[in-house]
């Protein structure tokens, strides 16, 4: 087969004249830098860690720390008190939006993620009741002469902005599924910690303003049904229902959790996503502002609200509400006496068992038991060591222990002392789970995943390959022919290879396992056979209609193929071998996705769109 069979050659798409090619890249850079950096897991535990340093060292300089959060402010509303300090509106106010984006992650989780599959929440679940039970039952054996038993509710959750972002740092590169797992540990513990809260926590209840937060709750769910897409009508309610918790007397970030729970999660559907493209054909027909506004409302319509609003304030949580909530709590006196009565203290030596000792034994403990119990439960990169090292960096219970810590010790000193149990604990847990991780990898190291690196070379003589065979960067392409890759990854593919140029070269290979995606491969390849795999591919991708055979063999009149040749070697299977191939390279690949991309031999994770492989490929010129 000749070089030109395999092959189509493509000059750059950019006119030297055109003002806007002559520099497509620069706002893309900046979007796509600011965009990594907002959602950046160590980023965000960076400026966690910096906030806590800001409130250590301001509460040891003077008196206007304690001065600053204790300033009253608020007002009357009926019978309910609203004036707080400080310290109070950023615990049971702002925090109430950290643990409405800790209810998006829950219910999306519960339906999208890992904990649909009652074989893979297994492992997590069970981890995270031992992480629970066990650290609750050191803290009240070492701190139960203390007099607060009641703050064990400290060392029983992980802190998720902390541990998953010191865990990209720490863990080892190869195993991508230990995230995974942390985060649906993490949710399984937000879950309990929050019950706790409710349960353990709430010293009087109001019946008749949790009655009224009912409703409220009731009217958030009413919208979500009429299907309310705006975010507008939600606000009000929102605020309504978390005034109505904070009088019921349950802590109010609880209300933030109960509204999150009712926002919809769905994966994106087919239907939304055709109407926002035909908006979009429309407004491409005429660029008026008013089909600017109907476009951009149809994109975000089909964007479910849950996955929209999380998005959305993720960044506000990360570097505005979590680290405002740490500099308001992680102010501790550092003075030799305070840090001797600390140390001391039976109290602060609970917390740090709980959450290091506790959470280690308990996460590991219970993680090996199922894998020995259940071994389908067992995953690749999940390995006792590695199971070890999660369990150790799970002891981070920074955020929420501080929470608990202001609402189950009511004494000053105790509660400063209790600090630092949680802040020490944090700290010890971080250098257990690096030790843990080191020494794994050196004496029981894992071996590279499957799928993360393309496994077969590219063959000039055998790939189909569109762009310039020297091309410094390379896609390589598995995919069906199916919709998603017809509608979404083609267009992203083509823009791409518009905004590279000669710069990058694009290779098609087969990843057909149902009817008529094995129909699309084989007439790519009956077209190939005729030198015209491109032309068939690019008319398949403009095709409206379901791939069976009568489609492909219209299609291939069209194009000018010679039909009985083409339909023969379909009927035939002539190429099966050659898609069959294909699929095996995909064989072991740890994904579920059907369409998976390499750029110059490296997996592509995250969102396929040109964009992100444009600036990615741009990093390797």
């Amino acid at each position: 087969m000749t070089d030109k069979t395999r092959q189509e050659r493509r000059p750059s798409d950019h006119h030297p004249d055109d003002p806007v090619a002559s520099h497509p890249m620069q706002p893309l850079r900046r979007s796509m830098k600011l965009h990594h950096w907002l959602n950046n897991d160590t980023y965000a535990a960076i400026a966690l860690a910096a906030a806590t340093v800001v409130a250590l060292v301001w509460a040891n300089i003077g008196g206007s720390y304690h001065a600053f959060w204790h300033t009253h402010f608020g007002f009357i509303l009926g019978g309910t008190d609203f004036e707080l300090s400080i310290y109070e509106w950023v615990d049971e106010g702002v925090m109430a939006l950290f643990f409405f984006m800790v209810g998006l992650d829950v219910r999306r989780d519960l339906t999208l993620g890992e904990l649909r599959s009652k074989r893979r929440a297994m492992l997590p679940l069970a981890a995270a009741l031992g992480g629970l039970v066990v650290p609750a039952a050191l803290f009240l054996l070492v701190a139960g002469s203390s007099g607060h038993t009641s703050a064990w509710g400290t060392v029983i959750s992980t802190d998720t902005a902390f541990a998953v972002g010191m865990l990209a740092i720490v863990a080892p590169r190869n195993a991508p599924r230990l995230r995974s797992f942390l985060l649906a540990l993490a949710v399984i513990d937000d879950i309990a910690a929050l019950t706790v809260i409710a349960v353990f926590y709430t010293s009087h209840l109001n019946l008749v303003a949790l009655m009224l937060a009912g409703i409220g709750l009731l009217g958030v769910w009413g919208l979500e049904r009429l299907n309310v897409w705006r975010v507008g009508p939600y606000v009000p309610l929102a605020i309504w229902t978390w005034g109505c918790f904070f009088a019921s007397g349950v802590h109010a970030t609880l209300a933030g959790v109960l509204i999150a729970l009712l926002m919809p999660v769905y994966p994106p559907r087919r239907k939304d996503l055709q109407f926002a493209s035909q908006i979009f054909d429309q407004f491409r027909q005429a660029p008026q502002p008013d089909m600017a506004q109907r476009a951009r409302e149809a994109v975000i319509f089909s964007v479910p609200m849950n996955q929209r609003l999380s998005a959305a304030i993720a960044p506000y949580v990360n570097y505005l509400v979590v680290p405002l909530f740490a500099l308001a709590n992680a102010g501790v006196s550092l003075s030799g006496d305070s840090l001797t009565k600390a140390f001391t203290s039976s109290l602060t030596w609970g917390i740090i068992a709980g959450l290091v000792v506790g959470k280690a034994a308990g996460i590991a403990g219970a993680s090996l038991l199922v894998l020995k119990l259940s071994p389908g439960s067992r995953l690749p990169g999940l390995d006792g060591p590695r199971l070890a090292g999660v369990g150790a960096l799970s002891g981070m219970g920074f955020t929420i222990s501080l929470l608990v810590v202001g609402m189950a010790v009511e004494d000053p000193v105790a509660a400063d002392q209790a600090r630092v149990g949680v802040i020490v604990a944090s700290m010890l847990a971080l250098l257990l789970s690096w030790l843990i991780f080191r020494l794994s990898r050196h004496f029981k190291p894992l071996p590279r995943p499957a799928g993360e690196r393309l496994e077969r070379p590219v063959d000039a003589e055998d790939d189909h390959i569109r762009g310039p065979v020297d091309a410094p960067v390379t896609l390589v392409v598995y995919s069906p022919m199916n919709y998603d890759y017809r509608r979404r990854t083609a267009v992203a593919l083509r823009q791409t290879r518009t905004a590279l140029g000669d710069s990058i070269r694009i290779v098609y290979r087969h990843h057909a396992v149902e009817g008529s995606e094995i129909t699309g491969a084989l007439a790519l390849e009956a077209a190939a056979e005729q030198g015209r795999f491109w032309e068939m591919h690019d008319a398949l991708v403009a095709s409206r209609n379901s791939l069976d055979t009568d489609a492909v063999n219209s299609i291939a009149a069209r194009i000018g193929l010679d039909t009985k040749r083409f339909e023969t070697r379909i009927s035939h299977q002539d190429d099966w071998e050659r898609v069959e191939n294909d699929n095996l390279d995909l064989e072991n690949a740890e994904t579920h996705d059907t369409t998976l991309i390499y750029l110059n031999g490296s997996r592509v994770d995250g969102p396929l769109h040109s964009m992100a492989l444009t600036a990615i490929a741009h990093a390797q010129l």
